[in-house]
């Protein structure tokens, strides 16, 4: 039976990856896209998760969650990477739509109708719209099933600060409560993501434009790869996304360490930093799993199979 899964994303190019390997996954029944805002402000958020879903058009529409803003505001976008509109500036026509829900109601709401424990949270943004569903609904832990996290950083540095990664700096307080809720949890660092570096040569492993897939990929990836090289000077592009959805998908290729994991919200150089007590006597309790390794090579390799998989079953 496939894996019910709720994907709360902030689109973005990587998310959007990620989504055009899980709506085609057999092995995974997406029950709703969650827009969060991060990458893109709220309101383009969920505009881009139409456009994505409109533009790739799965066999099954999963419900689809508006974002909202974070209580203190976004401090940071993704823009310098992703284009103006989170998608390479490609400007994608989405269908008006009149009553979508607020992202944490949906989460709820996908919870509650499912059997216990038996929906999976795949988290590639800022945690907002998580910790808005645990304080909407107190039972929420104990129903859902696991939460994979994208974000944070064990030992290396942050992305968008010496000390922080993008999504947990966008809402450490969201992050926090998170961290802290009763829940099981996967944390999937930057100091894993990073090991994934696609090339150029991407392009010739892509399904062609005669598939949706490979047709909305080729318009949106180019961007990253100049938003990266202009940023970054790299000759590549990481796919933090898509390498914790292969986390939810193939596990046997990561290594993980229960971990005692907190975030900081205050800190004037530190706000956004994931603390671990990694003491050799620690006093913190094991509140989490933590991807520690990957098999790197065969992770790359699933994404891009998995991209193509996808392809031939949308057409």
């Amino acid at each position: 039976m496939a894996r019910k899964v709720i994907l709360d994303v902030d689109p973005g190019i990587d998310d959007a990856m990620a989504l055009c390997m899980a709506l085609f996954d057999p092995e995974l029944e997406v029950v709703a896209v969650t827009a969060v805002g991060g990458n893109c402000s709220p309101e383009q958020a969920t505009r881009n998760v139409q456009a994505v879903i409109e533009q790739l058009d799965p066999p099954r529409w999963p419900r689809l969650g508006a974002a909202s803003p974070p209580d203190d505001g976004l401090p940071v976008d993704g823009r310098h990477l992703y284009g103006a509109d989170g998608l390479g500036d490609t400007n994608f026509d989405v269908a008006e739509r009149q009553h979508l829900h607020p992202s944490e109601k949906v989460i709820c709401d996908q919870v509650r109708d499912a059997s216990e424990g038996s929906v999976t949270i795949l988290a590639l943004g800022p945690l907002t719209n998580i910790a808005r569903a645990m304080a909407r609904d107190p039972d929420l832990n104990a129903l859902i099933g696991q939460i994979v996290m994208m974000g944070g950083a064990v030992s290396g540095p942050g992305n968008i600060t010496p000390a922080a990664e993008f999504n947990v700096y966008c809402d450490p307080v969201s992050a926090q409560a998170v961290f802290r809720s009763r829940s099981t949890k996967t944390l999937v660092p930057l100091d894993v993501t990073n090991r994934v570096v696609l090339n150029y040569d991407i392009f010739n492993r892509l399904p062609d434009v005669s598939t949706k897939v490979g047709r909305f990929l080729r318009k949106i990836l180019p961007s990253a790869f100049r938003g990266y090289r202009r940023q970054f000077g790299l000759e590549g592009i990481h796919v933090h996304d898509t390498v914790a959805l292969t986390a939810v998908t193939h596990p046997e290729l990561f290594s993980t360490e229960e971990m005692a994991g907190d975030v900081e919200t205050l800190g004037e150089l530190t706000a956004g930093m994931t603390v671990f007590d990694r003491r050799q006597a620690p006093t913190w309790r094991h509140n989490m799993d933590v991807v520690t390794d990957m098999q790197t090579d065969k992770v790359t390799d699933v994404i891009i199979s998995r991209i193509n998989a996808a392809a031939a079953r949308a057409g």
